[in-house]
């Protein structure tokens, strides 16, 4: 009988998505119980410690019955500081002890990084485990990093002829250097979208529509990051597919996300009452294969595997579908809209998480197989 796979699930962070990130990964520890897997959970602090979830907090919080809002509904970042370090063997990484590097406190076959925006979803955490030389769920450090940086993406999908909004980009730098900031956006149409490059889950981001100040968005988005993008406002339908896979990825069901008013910011993600998600949606056949095509050619733009949940703007007036972002770790709670297109084809929660692990120890095993060739 083989040995349980052990999973180490990587949460917190010190992104503006800390919270976000504790959610989804109670979402995945649920999700990976019963599964036949060795679980241990280690939270990242706010400062970039690593601290070890003991065991028995970890099956209270998730045994525990799922709260209405996702956000109230988290793993917690305590127990001992540890680090991770290279294990006995290649594929391999141990959990040790902060102050005693020799005292082991678990051996992972696996780390599944549930973290959120800068840091986690970056290409950073994907670094440090790629010379952990261990297998890690997702995507690796340069889909990650292009994925994380709207501005780096919006280039990669116009490159393959994918279509995106209207956009500009300017740093901090060249924002302080202008006397008038609309001088930044011109030939763009209001409402405007004023977004970090780098973060997720609406935070940062601003909607300047005609007469609203354009400096204070600005200003909002640079405590963020120093790197800005400005989309103009598409009055459309805002669609969500889901891509799982490696070499030949999947595209789930559309969803649709619905607002009663204003946008889908930070406040009606995660602390609105009402479900805004439409699972699928309503759409003629046509534009349905177009969002998943568009969605695999998405992920293969940026050289995704694993996962990604790609968003679009659907303007049905003029027909045209803009791909708006791609999330290379989106949000993972039993409320979010990635396991929610999956159910709706009739894959569940776990076999979803099941096939993220399996992915990300075939990646392992072909890289090792290419470098062990490589040094014949």
């Amino acid at each position: 009988m083989n040995a349980p796979i052990r999973i180490g699930i990587l949460f917190g962070g010190p992104s503006a998505e800390h919270e976000v990130s504790c959610a989804s990964a109670l979402g995945v520890a649920r999700a990976l119980a019963g599964g036949g897997y060795r679980t241990v959970a280690i939270g990242v602090t706010r400062s970039g410690g690593f601290r070890l979830l003991p065991d028995a907090l970890l099956a209270e919080l998730r045994d525990r019955p799922a709260g209405e809002r996702a956000i109230d509904d988290q793993l917690v970042v305590s127990g001992p500081a540890v680090e991770l370090r290279a294990g006995p063997r290649p594929g391999v990484v141990q959990v040790t002890a902060g102050n005693a590097p020799g005292a082991v406190h678990a051996e992972l076959d696996v780390v599944f990084p549930v973290l959120h925006g800068p840091y986690g979803e970056d290409g950073v955490v994907q670094g440090l485990l790629e010379s952990l030389n261990v297998p890690y769920v997702g995507c690796g450090i340069l889909a990650s990093a292009v994925g994380m940086n709207k501005v780096a993406m919006k280039r990669a999908l116009r490159a393959e002829g994918i279509p995106v909004t209207p956009y500009v980009a300017f740093d901090a730098h060249t924002y302080r250097a202008v006397d008038d900031p609309e001088k930044l956006v011109t030939g763009l149409r209001r409402p405007l979208f004023v977004k970090p490059a780098s973060m997720g889950s609406s935070i940062g981001i601003s909607r300047v529509g005609e007469g609203d100040d354009l400096a204070a968005a600005v200003r909002k988005a640079l405590r963020h990051d120093q790197l800005v993008m400005v989309e103009q406002g598409v009055a459309g339908r805002e669609l969500e597919c889901a891509v799982l896979g490696g070499w030949r990825p999947e595209a789930s069901a559309v969803g649709e996300v619905r607002v009663s008013g204003g946008w889908f910011d930070y406040q009606q993600k995660y602390f609105g009452d009402a479900d805004p998600m439409i699972v699928p949606a309503v759409l003629p056949d046509e534009v349905t294969a177009r969002v998943r095509e568009l969605s695999l050619r998405a992920f293969a733009a940026i050289g995704g595997w694993g996962l990604a949940r790609v968003d679009f703007f659907y303007d049905e007036m003029a027909g045209e579908l803009y791909v708006n972002e791609l999330n290379t770790m989106p949000g993972f709670t039993a409320h979010s809209m990635y396991p929610k297109v999956w159910a709706a084809v009739g894959i569940s929660y776990r076999e979803v998480v099941d096939r993220l692990v399996e992915l990300a120890r075939v990646r392992h095993a072909e890289r090792s197989a290419s470098m062990a060739g490589s040094l014949r």
